[in-house]
């Protein structure tokens, strides 16, 4: 993200569909009898389930409007106490560097933070990163999403991963939007406070789409 980053190529096309498609080349000549043996074979079923279903009995459909939407990870009642908390600190982090740009950024890593960049040397310590991350939220505005968070054992260090968006302006006045995936590790300082000790990200190549985005999401 700093660009929070951390890059991963779109996984291949599912195999199987791939063998599927390529399917009809294999048969040649035979399509013509594989069709008649699938055309004998479908009706052999219907007439077997014609014989076992009751009289007047409906096939049953599911009700479009009884489908329920994806659950919404940050309004789940059931989550872990653990899960919450780094969702917590998700917001407030993001609250901050929305209106504090690189200074808000900055200020939620531990002294021996880490945040890495696309090709760019990595940034060690928060004096480092504060130098770095000089932006106006007026010049760049960094917003970022949660995906999922995961606490550790022991319960004094976990992760969050996401989605991210920065929206700038070129020297003309356009508007630029970069986006991409980060991962952001988060400990627990022996004061109490929770902080970022580090912070990865890489922007997601244009035909990327939601190739990498889990179901339901």
């Amino acid at each position: 993200m700093f660009p929070r980053i951390y890059c991963m190529q779109c996984l291949p096309l599912y195999d199987g569909h791939e063998a599927l498609m390529r399917l009809p080349g294999r048969l040649g000549s035979a399509m013509r009898t594989g069709k008649r043996i699938l055309a004998a074979m479908t009706m052999a079923v219907l007439a077997l389930a014609a014989s076992v279903r009751p009289a007047g009995a409906q096939l049953a459909f599911p009700d479009p409007a009884a489908q329920k939407p994806a659950p919404n990870l940050l309004a789940d009642s059931t989550m872990q106490p653990g899960k919450a908390l780094l969702y917590d600190l998700e917001t407030k982090f993001a609250k901050d560097v929305l209106e504090r740009g690189g200074e808000g950024f900055a200020a939620w890593f531990a002294d021996d933070g880490v945040a890495l960049g696309n090709g760019a040397a990595p940034l060690i310590g928060k004096v480092a990163i504060a130098k770095n991350a000089a932006w106006s939220p007026k010049v760049y505005r960094l917003t970022w999403t949660p995906t999922d968070a995961l606490m550790g054992p022991s319960g004094d260090m976990g992760y969050t991963w996401g989605h991210y968006d920065g929206k700038s302006k070129d020297a003309n006045g356009n508007d630029v939007v970069v986006g991409g995936r980060y991962m952001t590790i988060w400990r627990r300082q022996p004061d109490g406070q929770w902080k970022v000790v580090l912070d990865a990200g890489a922007t997601e190549p244009p035909e990327a789409g939601d190739c990498c985005r889990l179901p339901g999401r």
